[in-house]
């Protein structure tokens, strides 16, 4: 069954492109739109929906004021063109944050976030602040240094047996770690296990077939016993199926 969308957003233009971007995806189904909030609370108060892509600093009401109203709890993606909502939008258990202008790849993975909830029996991911998220960092090894590494410097990781080597945006460096303790470690929305010796990001993915995904004009190979998994995972996050 298609997730019901309603799209609140006083500006016409966001509206429209967000519209555009959920017709784009036959699991989605757009079922209303306003560029007023209180139109918007009219509908919401009306029919129940199953995901909003909620504005929130709009003339006379807020996305935040405009939810706590609801006799009911929908899923929320909020967009805005201000960071600093984020740490607010959280006391409603927002399932992504998207901040103005929104590329429609990020688009995707926001609503691959709203799959994963689903499927996880309703488990909310731990909320992280956009600014976080999109410098999240952890320290590695390296020789006899601790090094800082930021996660979306990481294009893919490749397994050495006992050690990995983690290509980055900057060149390769090599930690003495196993491959399967950082598929535990890093968070799952921006890394997958696509072979016994590869961790790609998703982030940086630029292609995919069904042999191989293209990160920074490599092709990296795909497991056969990881496809099955690869391709759930992609299926939320593609406007099509892989080929």
């Amino acid at each position: 069954m298609a997730i019901q969308c309603f799209v609140l957003d006083d500006e016409p233009l966001a509206t429209d492109l967000l519209k555009d971007y959920i017709g784009r995806l036959p699991d989605l189904e757009l079922v209303g739109t306003a560029n007023s909030p209180r139109q918007g609370l009219g509908f919401l108060q009306k029919n129940q929906v199953d995901l909003i892509f909620l504005d929130i600093q709009m003339p006379g009401l807020t996305g935040f004021d405009l939810l706590r109203p609801l006799g009911y709890r929908p899923k929320v993606i909020f967009t805005t063109a201000f960071r600093e909502y984020a740490l607010d939008s959280y006391e409603f258990d927002a399932i992504d944050f998207l901040v103005k202008p929104i590329a429609f790849d990020r688009f995707l993975m926001s609503v691959g976030k709203v799959h994963r909830f689903a499927q996880s029996g309703g488990a909310l991911p731990e909320p992280v602040s956009p600014a976080k998220a999109t410098r999240a960092y952890q320290y590695f090894k390296v020789d006899k240094e601790m090094v800082k590494l930021f996660l979306d410097d990481i294009l893919w990781i490749e397994s050495l047996k006992d050690y990995v080597r983690i290509h980055t945006i900057t060149g390769p460096l090599v930690t003495y770690l196993r491959i399967s303790y950082l598929e535990e470690k890093l968070p799952p929305d921006r890394f997958i296990r696509i072979h016994k010796s590869f961790i790609v990001s998703l982030d940086h993915m630029q292609a995919v077939t069904s042999t191989y995904i293209r990160v920074n004009n490599e092709e990296i190979p795909i497991g056969r016993s990881y496809k099955t998994n690869l391709d759930r995972i992609l299926q939320h996050i593609l406007p099509v199926d892989p080929t």
